[in-house]
Order: structure tokens, then sequence, then C-alpha cells
């Protein structure tokens, strides 16, 4: 059929609205409401990190107090962005300091969720149905429960810390000696105890006691955590409160203290008014390059306190408790005390880094507690940094020796560079330097000529002619130097001190301040030279120490010697039971002190740590040379 045409342009324009219209939808696609979908239940919103449960019917009535705020089931206090009134919130690795009186409570929330949940990457999916009955399904090793899909992130690891700064002061001598009470921690989870405390229900929380001013505490929650501390009311004997310091972090404790057995500190020796305090090994690395950088810093700091003294019972554990009730603190307000003098050495074991601590101005005959203490963690110090808040090492006990003036610590020799103990004096033979030169100076001129006859020895002949297949001349110069240290320069102990095998010297002479022996006490020794007089006469002439006991050089240094040095030098050592050993030498005993030896220092670990052995440097001398060198 043909058409008109009038119909043709009524039919082209037909299709030409037709074209633009399926143009249209294909370009923009536009999507209408349909009314049947807006007459359909609503659905309930699904939503992160939220455990919904609708069920439940909502309170409409209105508020009755000034504590109200909106409660929603499908919104907890993280999305509503909003503390309950008189709670603090906390900041990740950022502390908070508050004073609290006694018999009140601070309380504090941690909200870690929306910036955790940003940064997660393990988020699981849990399906979840309408029923009150949950089928579990396993997808891939995780368990699925079956009710609409809500995105939930996994529990984190959320870490607590807090440390009392000052605590109440005690009135009167009466007062009991391990302090005021310890502040409390309290911590929930459960949305209905914002407020954890003593008033709060106990099977909504949990409570721990502060140990000595500090309490780390570390758990897993998936919601906001509710924090509270409490100061318990003390007894009529103190006075005053308390100021502590609050922490929570998703990394690490921000104040941290050792819980271990050993102790962290050496205590290396002491005289009437000073103390030397070395620490362990910084590094077992024997990169030069690592060596130097941990050199040029000081990690640590200490703190001391004579054992009669009670301001620091019930913060031993608290790196600001410390700073403030401390008798001696090696730093105040950021800089180093007077009576303390660190340094970095690699004096000791391994020849690697330690740091030093040297105490001047000390009470004689006293006891004293050294806390070796860490200003946050090298790196990390202060607000924002993981672990900034500081760390506290156990506590090592030290003394300090008699008011006779006659053992004084020397250190830093130049070639006896091993030595750094207390060493027979006499406080008008001149300061302590002086002291050092003498011994030092002497045991470097006695190493000269021995140097001179072991020039005598082929040393660089051929293997088939040399003295030993498994030592050389340069074993033999290092046995030696490390024998010679040892008996030219001995340790010197209060004549007082009662430790089985400490030799007593000098008995005839008087102490520095005139005083002599008693004749009574006198006739319990023999009337001998090992007895009446010291190793070394020079010591005797230059700087009549008066009566003292040695620390005997270790018998194994000799044994050492013998085995490093050619025998045409005639080294030979008494052995126990042989005439001389006991005024000569003593044997290691494991625990303890009980001989003398380059880097040796007193007990340091209740776990019974072989520190003495390990800073053993293996060399010893031979018997019939001390003899001639010392006498």
């Amino acid at each position: 059929m043909q058409l008109s045409p009038l119909q043709s342009r009524l039919a082209a324009s037909v299709i030409a609205t037709c074209l633009l219209i399926a143009l249209y939808f294909t370009l923009f696609s536009p999507r209408f409401a349909l009314a049947e979908s807006l007459l359909q239940e609503a659905a309930p919103p699904i939503l992160d990190d939220l455990d919904l449960d609708l069920d439940h019917d909502l309170d409409l009535e209105a508020p009755t107090g000034p504590m109200y705020e909106p409660e929603f089931a499908a919104f907890d206090r993280s999305i509503i962005g909003r503390a309950p009134v008189g709670v603090k919130s906390l900041t990740n690795n950022v502390e908070m300091s508050l004073n609290v009186v006694p018999g009140s409570t601070e309380v504090f929330v941690f909200e870690w969720s929306d910036k955790a949940g940003e940064e997660r990457n393990d988020i699981r999916l849990e399906l979840r149905g309408e029923d009150e009955n949950v089928s579990q399904v396993q997808d891939g090793g995780e368990v699925l429960e079956e009710r609409g899909l809500v995105r939930r992130q996994a529990g984190k690891t959320i870490y607590i810390s807090a440390t009392t700064c000052e605590q109440p002061q005690r009135k009167t001598n009466s007062a009991p000696e391990q302090g005021p009470p310890q502040l409390m921690l309290y911590v929930s989870t459960d949305p209905l105890n914002e407020t954890p405390g003593p008033q709060a229900d106990a099977s909504s929380q949990v409570l721990f006691n502060f140990t000595e001013g500090a309490i780390m505490y570390n758990l897993t929650s998936e919601r906001p955590v509710y924090i509270g501390v409490h100061a318990p009311n003390a007894t009529a004997e103190f006075q005053g409160g308390y100021n502590f310091r609050v922490a929570a972090s998703t990394d690490t404790f921000f104040h941290s203290y050792n819980t271990e057995e050993d102790a962290d500190l050496i205590w290396v020796d002491s005289d009437s008014q000073g103390a030397l305090l070395i620490t362990h090994n910084l590094t077992d690395s024997s990169d030069p390059e690592l060596q130097n950088k941990i050199m040029a810093t000081q990690p640590y700091v200490m703190f001391a306190q004579n054992d009669q003294e009670k301001s620091i019972n019930g913060v031993q554990r608290s790196y600001c408790g410390l700073q403030v009730y401390a008798q001696i603190a090696a730093t105040k307000d950021g800089k180093f005390a007077n009576m303390v003098k660190t340094a970095m050495t690699k004096r000791g074991p391994g020849n690697l880094p330690k740091q030093q601590f040297y105490f001047t101005g000390l009470n004689s005959s006293a006891n004293y507690v050294g806390i070796l203490a860490q200003n946050g963690n090298l790196s990390n110090v202060g607000n924002g940094k993981p672990g900034g808040g500081g760390h506290v090492f156990r506590a090592t006990s030290f003394s300090t020796k008699s008011n006779h003036g006659n053992c004084a610590i020397i250190q830093n020799l130049n070639f006896c560079d091993q030595v750094a103990y207390s060493v027979p004096s006499n406080p008008s033979f001149g300061d302590t330097e002086k002291l050092a030169s003498f011994y030092d100076d002497y045991a470097a001129e006695v190493f000269s000529n021995f140097e001179k006859a072991l020039a005598q020895v082929p040393c660089e002949a051929p293997n088939t002619q040399r003295y030993s297949l498994v030592r050389n001349c340069e074993d033999c110069s290092a046995a030696y130097k490390e024998w010679l240290c040892s008996v030219a320069i001995p340790r010197c102990e209060d004549f007082g001190n009662q430790t089985n095998g400490y030799h007593p010297r000098a008995l005839s002479q008087p102490f520095p301040n005139g005083d002599l022996l008693e004749a009574g006490l006198l006739s319990k020794y023999p009337n001998q030279t090992a007895y009446n007089s010291s190793r070394n006469p020079r010591i005797d002439e230059f700087i009549r120490p008066g009566p003292y006991k040695e620390v005997l050089p270790c018998d194994d240094l000799c044994y050492a010697l013998v085995q490093s040095c050619p025998s045409s030098l005639e080294f030979s050592c008494p052995r126990p039971g042989d005439a001389g050993f006991n005024s000569s030498y003593a044997t290691r005993e494991p625990g303890k002190l009980s001989c003398n030896y380059q880097g040796s220092s007193h007990l340091v670990s209740a776990a019974g740590r072989d520190y003495m052995s390990t800073w053993v440097m293996g060399v010893s001398l031979g018997a019939s040379l001390m003899m001639a060198v010392v006498i």
C-alpha cells in the first residue's frame, strides 16, 4: 500500500520519536519508584561493626533527669560519638594525668573501633537470620552465622596501663612501711556498665589492684572499653591524695615494667661512699657500625634508695613515681644529677656496649636498692609513641663498705682497662685518679719486662718449630696481662666482711684513722707475712691502707697461663692443698664472687645467672711469676 505524503510524514515522526526515547533510556537509565515498593515493610539498616537487636521494644518515655541521652538499638556510642557525662575519652598511645582523692573513681573510655576498623584488613562476614535459633555454616574454615549479611570487624587487642605518680604520705612513723593502699583498676566492655567501679555490677567488670604503683592489663574487645581508676580510702596514718597516669593502646603497653625474676642491673662493686653498677650487654652483634651507634646513646636512667628510707614503697614499678619519690635519681627534670655519673663502656663480657652508673655521696655501711629505668623505649618517647610512657626494670640490691676508708673504686685505667673495682687505699694518698695511676703504671711496667722475656721466644717460627700447635705468643701475652692485672691490683673488701675465702691483709698496720685491731682479734690469725702485709709490698710502703681483706685471684687464671705460654718461661701454679695456695688463689664458685678476675662483679641475679663465667677472658698466669712480681 502506498502512503500518502501526509501519512509518510506522520510515520517518519513516530519512528524518530521512538528512536529518541530508546536513546534516552540507553544513555540515562532513570529509575522510578514503584508504589508497591513503598508499601513494603521497611527492612532494618545494615551497619558495620554492630550487633543488631531490634526485637525489644524501644523505651519512648520522656527523660527524667539531666543524665539522659538517646539510646538507639541500631547505634552504639561509637556512632553517636559522645561519651557519657563524666567519662573522659582516651586517645591511642596518649596518656592522661589526673588527681583522684581517696574514696573516688575516675572513669575513661577508649573508643578504638572507627579508626581501627578502617585500618584492619581481616574483616569477617556474618550471616544473620531473623530467627532466634542461629545455625552456623562452615565456609572456607570461617564460621558464618545465618542471619542477614552484616560486615563485622574482628576483636582488637587493647593494652591498658596506668602508673601512680603521687600517693598519700605517711603522717607518723607508725604508718605501714609498705605505703598507702594501692589504686584499683576496673575494666568493662559491657554497654550497660559505662562507669566501672566499686559501685557497679561486679559481674560486668574485672578488677585489678596496682602493684608497686603500676598495672598492665590487655584484653580483646569489639566494643568501646570503659576504664575506672579508684582510689581507696587511706588509713589515718596517711594524708593527701593520688595522682596517676593512664593510657590505652592498640599497639603495646604505653607504660611497662619487668615482671621477670632476674635483675637487670649488675652491681660491680662499692666503697664507703660510692657504688658502680652496669647494664647487661646492649647488643650481641659484632657489627662495628651498630656498636658505634649504641655507644653514642645513653638509653637508661637509674634511681637509688637507701633501704631505710620508705618514700618509694608503693611506687617501685612506676617511672613517674620514682621521679617524684626516689632519694637519688640519675636525671631530674631532664638533667643528670650530681650524685650520678653515667657513661657507655665495653668493659666486661664480650667487650660489647653497656651503660654504667657511678654513684657518689652515699652513706657508709648502708644497704641500697638500685632501679634501672627507660624513658620510653629508645626510639619512642612520650605521647603518641607506642611504649612511650617509660619502662621500669627489676630492682638490684647493693651495699656500701664501712667508713674506714681503706677501699676505693678505681676505673678507666689505661693499661688494665678491664679493672673496675675497689682496691686498697688511704684518703691521705690522694684522689682516685692518682690511686688508679699508681696501680696501673706499676702493672704496665711489669708487663714491659715480660714482653722483653717473651721476645726471646721464636714466635714467628714455622709450625714444626713453635712451642705449641694450639697456642701462640699472642695467647701468652693476653694471658699474662689478664693474670697480672688481677694480681698486681688486688680487689679490696672490708676487714669485717665474713665471706669465706676472703684473705686478711696488713693486720699489724693501723687503719687510715689510726685505729688498730684489738689484740684478741689479732691472736686469731697466724703471725705470718701473708697476713701482716699486703700481697705487693709497694701497697704498704706508699698507700698504707691498714687491715683489709683481699678477694684472691682465681686459680684458673694461673692454670690457663701455663697452658698458653712456652715452658721456657718456667711458669707453674700451686694447687689446692699446696703450701701458699690459700693465701695466693681461690677457686671459682657458681653464683657468687669467690675470686677475682677482670670484669668480675657481685651476685646480680636471684635466678642464679652465672655472669662471672661469662665475664672470664679465658686466660691465666703462673704462680712462680706471681711470686716474682708481687713477692
